[in-house]
């Protein structure tokens, strides 16, 4: 197919300007510098009004055991017979396996999931979850309820801050996937009438641990 020299001028010149530099029209925002203010301080509470916002539902917990005792009433209170998590570090440092109502079957049966994260976001309300955990991709949307354990050391400020550490975590070898969850599933596509639960769990608790 012959090209007309008006339409070789254009695809010249667009060549031409991809192969030099651009300058950014907002030089500040890249790099280190964030258009967003970052708090060192408060962490906790921005992350608890965020993903309340969202529907999401925030515990925290001043230790182990308060953490044990707080799932303990959860479970009761919502008479959940069992509750399925496959992360050893979980279920080693809380002595989940002692509870009444963990792992009574398969994640099919489940009436809630038990996982980890990566990070939090503070400034979004934002769980970071990979396929490098040992809950895999399916098991934080299949359950009805969405249960994650969390430490202090896990929040950040921001999204760019979660990926920074990401990279380092996994010496630049990120997880071949990452999600970004805030509270539980929710649509509107349909009529424009906000509808939860749809396409993962209907509620999601962080239980954020105190060290």
């Amino acid at each position: 197919m012959k090209i007309s020299p008006a339409k070789e001028n254009i695809l010249k010149r667009v060549r031409n300007a991809l192969s030099q530099s651009v300058q950014l029209p907002f030089p500040n925002s890249e790099g280190n510098n964030s258009v967003f203010k970052t708090e060192n301080e408060g962490l906790e509470l921005k992350f608890a009004e965020e993903f309340a916002r969202l529907q999401g539902k925030f515990i925290y917990c001043t230790g182990k055991q308060e953490l044990t005792e707080n799932l303990a009433t959860l479970a009761a209170h919502k008479e959940w017979n069992h509750v399925y998590c496959q992360t050893p570090a979980l279920l080693n440092a809380f002595k989940l396996a002692q509870l009444p109502f963990i792992n009574k079957g398969d994640m099919h049966e489940a009436d809630a999931a038990i996982t980890d994260c990566e990070y939090l976001v503070a400034r979004t309300g934002t769980m970071v979850l990979s396929a490098a955990q040992p809950s895999g991709r399916a098991l934080p949307v299949y359950t009805p309820v969405h249960l994650v354990i969390a430490y202090t050391h896990q929040l950040v400020f921001d999204l760019k801050d979660a990926i920074n550490r990401l990279k380092d975590r996994y010496n630049g070898e990120l997880p071949s996937a990452i999600s970004f969850a805030s509270g539980p599933s929710r649509t509107a596509d349909i009529e424009k009438t906000l509808v939860v639960g749809v396409h993962g769990p209907k509620e999601v608790y962080v239980f954020l641990v105190d060290e």
